[in-house]
């Protein structure tokens, strides 16, 4: 059995990223995953401009390394496509020119950037990983630490604080975390790989569909390397069970009838199955900590409501989760009370950014908004790139708050 001061549970984004932030901080930790690296995960693929952002953090020229391999695409913006068909393209920069500018986002296949971060973190001394280790038993002891065990009941670690980062379907978030799977803050997913997928942007603009007869859900389409897209939809748990949608029969029937869809798919082919995946979203504010543990990325219930992205709340979550790690065993101090500092910095870090998008997210009850938005922006460039740099700047995403940006909609020149 080994003993440890800090133990992470999960070595994808967020606890690779804890993981990583401790080595620098030369502070050694056990990294445990029940998977062996590389290994798949089911998500949309999309790295925006915070995990860049996050990845700078951990090292100043990881972001170059990841833009130089060649398991990813550099993306410049979103095709936004409203109920009514209109496309609205919006860039992650106003004025942007590939081939000089370094890109704002990446598309990269999970199984890949994962062990992107894996391949970072075997090369430090400080971090132990074992791979293939599935824990299935946590039990506190009387003196505060946990005794993780496998599935066998085999005493596996002992650890006097646990970092939480194995995922949305985490056993130790739901029973003793207390993030109960919540149909309103809750999103079902699937998702497939597809090659032969024709109209994909040059830039490598992901594509988000706002299908009127299938809000609130979307379905995206994002390119990746090898010709090859990643195509799939999402739909608040809420809304499937009242509508009692088959999401698999759904996403087929949409790429063989949807005008925007039905010639691009023609003749694509799908590689291997279609896969479902669940989100624990992020627009309801939890507890993230409690004696001796920290919850991180998806375990957390991080997820942004709107755009459904994870990795880099999962990053965010990790660099503050090595942060408040090291100031627990500083002070030897592992109560509720005071690792509550670590749910206090996530939620500074993401709380607007998450109210904001839970915003955006009821948006899609209302087509006929999205629908003004989208046709406002196709005839007044100045509207556009106000749209585009809200992806950007959180104050002026602020503005999808108040009646006055509508109104200014409504009568601006065309």
């Amino acid at each position: 059995m080994l003993e440890t001061d800090i133990c992470i549970l999960g070595a994808g984004p967020g606890g690779a990223t804890a993981a990583l932030h401790l080595a620098n901080a030369g502070q050694p930790c056990l990294l445990l995953d029940r998977a062996t690296f590389p290994r798949d995960k089911v998500c949309g693929d999309a790295l925006s401009g915070k995990v860049l952002a996050e990845l700078r953090r951990i090292g100043a020229d990881l972001p170059a390394q990841l833009e130089a391999a060649p398991m990813q695409l550099p993306s410049w913006g979103i095709d936004f496509y409203a109920p009514n068909g209109r496309r609205l393209s919006v860039p992650f920069k106003p004025r942007y020119n590939p081939s000089v500018d370094a890109a704002a986002g990446h598309i990269s296949k999970r199984i890949d950037f994962d062990n992107f971060l894996i391949e970072e973190v075997r090369r430090r001394p400080e971090i132990e990983l074992r791979e293939g280790v599935d824990i299935s038993q946590h039990e506190q002891q009387p003196d505060g630490r946990w005794l993780l065990k496998d599935a066998a009941g085999a005493p596996v670690a002992l650890a006097k604080l646990l970092l939480i980062a194995n995922g949305a379907q985490s056993a130790f978030a739901r029973q003793i975390g207390g993030h109960a799977l919540e149909p309103a803050h809750h999103c079902a997913g699937l998702r497939a790989y597809y090659s032969g997928v024709t109209g994909l942007h040059p830039d490598n603009f992901i594509e988000l569909h706002f299908i009127q007869d299938f809000l609130p859900g979307y379905l995206w389409v994002f390119p990746l390397p090898n010709g090859e897209a990643n195509v799939g939809v999402g739909m608040l748990t809420e809304a499937v069970s009242k509508r009692k949608v088959n999401l698999r029969e759904r996403l087929a029937e949409m790429l063989v009838t949807h005008p925007a869809l039905k010639d691009r798919f023609a003749t694509a082919e799908r590689l291997g199955p279609v896969r479902g995946f669940g989100l624990p979203l992020g627009s309801k504010r939890r507890q993230l900590s409690g004696p001796n543990y920290l919850l991180l990325g998806d375990a957390a219930s991080l997820i942004d409501p709107f755009s459904g992205e994870g990795i880099s709340h999962a990053m965010v979550s990790g660099r503050h989760a090595a942060d408040w790690a090291g100031r627990a065993l500083a002070a030897q101090q592992f109560t509720p009370q005071f690792l509550s500092g670590y749910d206090k910095a996530v939620y500074k870090r993401l709380g607007q950014e998450l109210r904001l998008s839970r915003v955006m997210q009821r948006l899609l009850n209302y087509p006929w908004l999205f629908n003004f938005i989208a046709n406002r922006a196709a005839n007044n460039p100045t509207i556009a790139e106000t749209l585009s740099m809200m992806f950007l700047d959180i104050d002026m995403r602020e503005r999808l708050r108040k009646p006055s940006f509508y109104f200014k909609l409504l009568v601006g020149s065309k």
